[in-house]
C-alpha cells in the first residue's frame, strides 16, 4: 500500500468524507488514491483561498472536519487568509499540503518553501510525514486534532515520496479528548456575580450561540436580571423567530463603548473580552469600561453548553419562554440604503436560510433587522481577512447537503471589493449546482476603508481616494458570474432586487444579484 492510499483510508476511517482540493504535481499519488478508494467526496476549487474558506464553511454547518488538498508551500500560502478566518471561527480542518520529495528538498527546487513555518501561524498541529510507513498514523493524529473541542486546524505536510512509496499503514481513529473540564468555582462565582450585582452582563460566544445555549442563557437572564449579549464575531449564530433576540457587540468602537458603558460586571461564556478591531489614536483598545470586572464562566476551549447548564442549576433558574422578537419586517419601499436592504433580506429570506455574511460596512444594519426573520443560521467574517464570503457560502452549501439538508438556501451577503478576492468560488457553485444566492453590494469602492481612513483622523485626498475606488472601469458582476457559469442579473431598485431574490430562491442552483448602491 502506498503512503497516499494509507492516507485516504485513514481519512475515511476517521469520518473525513469531503476534500476541498486544488492539487498540483506533488499530490498526484494522493489524487490517484482518492480516485480509486471510495468514501471521500472531492470538490474542486480554482484557488486555494476558495478551498480553505469552503472547508471553514463546511465545519461551521456540520461540526465535522473536511480535508483540504493544497499544492506545496505557495499553495498553502494562497489559502492562509481563510485559514486565519477559520482559526478565529474555531473550525476544524485537516490540511494536506504536498511537498518536495525528501531527497529532492536539499536541491532547493523553485517550489521549495518553509511550509511548516507558514502553517504554524494558523494551525494547532503541524507535522511532515517523512516516511510512507508513518503517513496513516500522522493523519490519524491530524483528524484527532481537528476534532478537538471547539475545533482546530491540523496541517499534514506530505512529501511526494512519502506519498508514492510502498509501506503505508492505515491509521486507526484516535479517541478525541473531551472539552477542558469546568471549574466549579467559576460556576459559583458567576452565579454570585449575576445574582448579587447590578449592571451585570452575560457575554456569549462559541456554541453558546446555538439554540440550546440561548435558551439556557435566557433562563439565567430571567432568574438574575442580567443582560445577555454576544461577541461581535462568532463562527455560527442561530437566529430568527423562536431564538433569543440577542444584541451583538457592535463593530464600531464608539457604538460598542456606548452599548457597554453601563456594565460593571461582565461574565464571559465561551467569549473573550470585547476588544476593538483596530487601534485608533487616543482611544481605548477594549470596549468595556476600564473599571468593569471580568469573570470567566467558560473559556473557549471549555464546553460552554455544559457551563451554562451548570450555571442554570446553581441558580435554580426555571424554564423561561423565549420572548417574541416582534413582527417580521414588511417589504421596504423607497431608496436603497443599508436599513432598507436589511429589511428586504429579513422580509424575503426563506425559513432555515444559511446566511454567509461578508457585507462589511454596508451590512451593519442586518443584525437588528433580521432578529424577527424566519429561523436561520448566520455565518460571519470572523477574522477580518476579506475574501471569505463566497467560499464560506460554497462550503456551507456542501456541508448542509452532506448532512441531509440539501434543500436549505444559502444567502451570501457580499461586499463587492472583498468578493473579488475569491470570485472563483462562483465556478465551484456552478459545477456543484449549489443553492446559493449571492447578493453583491456594488458601491464600486472600498467603503469600509474610507471609514477607517477617517477613523485615524485623516481626510482622504485624490491619491487615497483613487486607491480605495473600484470604478474606472466599473466591474460588471453579471458578466463575471456568467463567465463562471452562474446565472446573474443587475438590480438598481429595491423592487427589482426583491423580484430577483424571489426568483433565485426557487432555483436549484446558484444565482447572483448585482445590487447597485
Amino acid at each position: 500500500m502506498r503512503g497516499a492510499e494509507s492516507l485516504v483510508h485513514t481519512l475515511v476511517k476517521g469520518g473525513v468524507d469531503h476534500c476541498f482540493a486544488n492539487p498540483g504535481t506533488s499530490e498526484m499519488h494522493f489524487v490517484a488514491a482518492l480516485d480509486v478508494i471510495p468514501g471521500v467526496r472531492c470538490v474542486l476549487g480554482l484557488q486555494e483561498n476558495v478551498v480553505t474558506g469552503a472547508a471553514d464553511g463546511f465545519w461551521r454547518m456540520t461540526d465535522n472536519p473536511a480535508a483540504t488538498l493544497l499544492h506545496c508551500g505557495p499553495g498553502l500560502a494562497n489559502g492562509l487568509a481563510n485559514l486565519h478566518n477559520a482559526r478565529r471561527a474555531r473550525s476544524g480542518i485537516v490540511n494536506v499540503v504536498g511537498d518536495q520529495a525528501t531527497y529532492h528538498r536539499p536541491f532547493d527546487a523553485p517550489l521549495t518553501a518553509d511550509t511548516e513555518g507558514w502553517a504554524r501561524g494558523v494551525s494547532a498541529w503541524v507535522r511532515t510525514s517523512v516516511k510512507a510507513e508513518t503517513v496513516g498514523a500522522d493523519a490519524a493524529v491530524a483528524i484527532q486534532t481537528a476534532r478537538t473541542y471547539p475545533g482546530q486546524i491540523a496541517t499534514l505536510i506530505l512529501p511526494s515520496d512519502s506519498s508514492w512509496n510502498e509501506g503505508g499503514v492505515v491509521g486507526e481513529p484516535l479517541p478525541v479528548a473531551p472539552p477542558a473540564g469546568l471549574d466549579p468555582q467559576q460556576v459559583k462565582n458567576a452565579a454570585r456575580i449575576l445574582r448579587e450585582k447590578k449592571n451585570a452582563l452575560l457575554l456569549l460566544g462559541g456554541r453558546a450561540m446555538r439554540e440550546e445555549g440561548q435558551r439556557l442563557a435566557h433562563r439565567i437572564e430571567v432568574a438574575t436580571g442580567c443582560k445577555v449579549m454576544s461577541e461581535i464575531y462568532n463562527g455560527r449564530f442561530q437566529r430568527g423567530r423562536g431564538r433569543l433576540p440577542i444584541d451583538r457587540v457592535p463593530y464600531a468602537g464608539a457604538a460598542a463603548r456606548e452599548m457597554l458603558k453601563s456594565y460593571e460586571h461582565i461574565v464571559m461564556a465561551g467569549a473573550i473580552p470585547p476588544v476593538a478591531f483596530f487601534a485608533y489614536p487616543d482611544r481605548p483598545s477594549f470596549h468595556h469600561p476600564e473599571n468593569a470586572g471580568l469573570y470567566v464562566l467558560a473559556r473557549p476551549e471549555q464546553d460552554v453548553l455544559q457551563a451554562l447548564q451548570a450555571l442554570v442549576d446553581e441558580l435554580g433558574a426555571p424554564e423561561a419562554a423565549i420572548p417574541d422578537a416582534g413582527p417580521r419586517p414588511e417589504l421596504p419601499k423607497g431608496a436603497i440604503s443599508p436599513e432598507s436592504v436589511a429589511a428586504l433580506v429579513a422580509a424575503l429570506m426563506p425559513e432555515n436560510t444559511i446566511v454567509a455574511d461578508e457585507s462589511i460596512g454596508y451590512g451593519r444594519a442586518f443584525g437588528r433587522a433580521t432578529l424577527s426573520a424566519p429561523p436561520h443560521d448566520w455565518l460571519p467574517l470572523t477574522g477580518g481577512a476579506i475574501g471569505c464570503g463566497l467560499p464560506l457560502a460554497t462550503g456551507a452549501a456542501v456541508g448542509a447537503r452532506s448532512i441531509g439538508q440539501g434543500d436549505r438556501r444559502v444567502l451570501n451577503l457580499q461586499a463587492d471589493g472583498s468578493a473579488l478576492y475569491t470570485v472563483q468560488a462562483l465556478w465551484t457553485q456552478a459545477r456543484e449546482k449549489l443553492p446559493v444566492t449571492t447578493l453583491i453590494f456594488a458601491n464600486r469602492k472600498y467603503a469600509s476603508l474610507l471609514d477607517e481612513y477617517r477613523g485615524v483622523g485623516a481626510n482622504p485626498g485624490r491619491t487615497a481616494i483613487d486607491m480605495l475606488d473600484l470604478g474606472n472601469p466599473d466591474i460588471n458582476w453579471v458578466h463575471l458570474a456568467a463567465g463562471m457559469g452562474v446565472e446573474a442579473a443587475k438590480a438598481e431598485t429595491l423592487d427589482a432586487c426583491a423580484d430577483l431574490m424571489r426568483q433565485s430562491f426557487k432555483r436549484p442552483g446558484p444565482f447572483l444579484i448585482e445590487l447597485v448602491i
